[in-house]
């Protein structure tokens, strides 16, 4: 199982800076989503940076989520 998220903060160009429970830190892009489905209500940059963790993921207020396993494979790692 990779790690779960621990810590998200909202960009203002539709990125989610990220902790991990591993210690690793790195940034989703959620711009892929935003025509998607039940992802175009993140087009809103109010609404977008309403994101929390919850149980190790991301979500939104309206029940938006991206699986935990995607999100860390898919996020670019920083350098520490």
């Amino acid at each position: 199982m990779n790690p779960r998220i621990l810590e998200v903060i909202p960009t203002d160009d539709y990125k989610l800076k990220l902790l991990f429970t591993n210690g690793e830190r790195g940034f989703y892009d959620c711009a892929g989503l935003l025509n998607f489905g039940v992802f175009k209500e993140l087009q809103d940059k109010n609404y977008f940076k309403k994101v929390q963790v919850l149980h190790g993921t991301v979500v939104w207020p309206h029940e938006q989520d991206i699986c935990p396993d995607t999100v860390y494979s898919d996020a670019i790692k920083e350098n520490t």
